[in-house]
């Protein structure tokens, strides 16, 4: 039993570029205090995929009292090759109280100051080009502007 698991790498997949709508605050569920965020469109670009985002998705939040959030988006995109290509993006976003108040306020704190970091799924044909990204685990650091959200995928090879 010498064997050890291989440490995991990472091997940039694309980075989005999201424009969102404006926050629909539900307010306090028996989930926690909800807000959806319309995704209303975008691109991505990279080394391994290359599109545009649909319109249509959003990012459904939780947001806790000292004002870090939970998110989970859901969207579409279509490869420029045509290919659907559904990715659902669940994680945090996490940092001082008064930096993630200042976020909400639509504001757009330095990136240092706070974590934003998710765990992507990607699903398409088996059968597309794309189809290898059924097979991957993704991990995304992510920046939130004012009407926006920038995100860098990585694989965990």
């Amino acid at each position: 039993m010498d064997q050890q698991p291989p440490i995991p790498g990472l091997e940039l997949i694309c980075s989005v570029a999201a424009t969102l709508g404006e926050p629909l605050d539900l307010g306090q569920t028996p989930h926690g205090h909800r807000r959806g965020i319309p995704i209303t469109g975008g691109r991505i670009t990279g080394p391994r995929v290359h599109g545009e985002i649909l319109p249509g998705g959003a990012d459904w939040q939780v947001v806790h009292p000292d004002g870090w959030v939970t998110v989970e988006a859901r969207y579409t995109a279509r490869a420029d090759d045509g290919q659907l290509i559904s990715i659902i993006s669940r994680g945090v976003r996490h940092g001082p109280p008064a930096v993630m108040h200042r976020l909400l306020a639509g504001e757009s704190p330095d990136p240092s100051e706070y974590r934003f970091r998710t765990a992507i799924l990607f699903e398409t044909a088996e059968d597309s080009p794309h189809g290898w990204l059924n097979h991957v685990v993704s991990i995304a650091s992510a920046i939130r502007d004012p009407d926006a959200v920038r995100i860098d995928v990585y694989e965990v090879t």
